[in-house]
């Protein structure tokens, strides 16, 4: 198994996994923090969109994705802050709509889009270089955003209120946290994908969260979780002979239950 190492392919996808991990361990425990599980789940979905959009016009998949999500993170969060809509129907409207539109340009574009079902499930092993290059440069964006602001990010997460008598500048840290969780979500894809991809950024968030209740505390385990679980589900599935993906997510939910049961007793 380990003589896999000595392919370019397995390496991209051991890079890739490990840098995504250390990104939807930071960005995951400030959505749980946040209560934006569910904005997020909208966000995945609504990219969707932009899948099906590049592949009728012929662009990059991950392109489309990634202009989608930036306009739906932003769009929720905008109009939601204008109290104009429930946040709730927001998610609900883009989530919809995204899924809606993929589903058409992909029924109309000629021929058959083969390629697409590795953003339904992930595919990590097909990364290329540039990928993981991308990868790179956003988990170094999301590790010196978390260093810089930390304590804006907590008093969003938990007291308003706070950061506005302390003249914290809330507007722009929350676009640009929203931004890297956009960004961040599109990038996972192809670990995980869109149907699952929710779950890297709760589950080992939630396991962070038995153990401690101290913000920073649950950065750092939640990323060692995320890293862990992510390089354990990827040479299980080798072996295995299942998608990494969904092995990753398992791994995940196996941790969650022991860790669990050990709390317990």
């Amino acid at each position: 198994m380990f003589d896999l190492l000595n392919y370019t392919f397995f390496q991209n996808a051991l890079a890739c996994t490990l840098l995504i991990g250390v990104s939807c361990g930071l960005i995951g425990t400030y959505i749980v923090a946040k209560r934006m599980v569910f904005i997020s789940g909208g966000i995945t979905h609504a990219s969707f969109g932009g899948l099906g959009l590049a592949y009728f016009l012929g662009l990059a998949p991950l392109l489309g994705a990634t202009v989608f999500a930036l306009a739906a993170a932003f769009g929720i969060s905008y109009l939601s802050d204008k109290k104009q809509f429930k946040e709730d129907s927001l998610i609900g409207i883009f989530w919809s709509a995204g899924m809606a539109l993929g589903v058409l340009f992909i029924y109309l574009t000629p021929g058959y889009a083969p390629n697409l079902l590795s953003y339904l499930f992930g595919n990590i092993l097909t990364v290329t270089t540039g990928q993981v290059t991308l990868s790179t440069l956003l988990c170094a964006a999301i590790v010196l955003f978390f260093c810089k602001f930390h304590r804006p990010l907590f008093y969003i997460a938990f007291d308003k209120e706070y950061c506005r008598s302390h003249f914290i500048p809330i507007a722009s840290v929350e676009w640009g946290i929203t931004a890297l969780v956009a960004l961040c979500i599109v990038l996972c894809m192809k670990l995980a994908g869109i149907i699952l991809v929710i779950s890297y950024l709760t589950i080992p968030q939630a396991v962070a969260g038995m153990f401690y209740k101290n913000f920073t505390r649950q950065l750092w385990l939640s990323t060692l979780v995320s890293c862990l679980g992510s390089l354990i589900g990827l040479f299980l599935s080798v072996p295995l002979n299942t998608p990494s993906g969904v092995t990753i997510v398992l791994v995940f939910l196996v941790i969650f239950i022991v860790c669990y049961i050990c709390k317990r007793h």
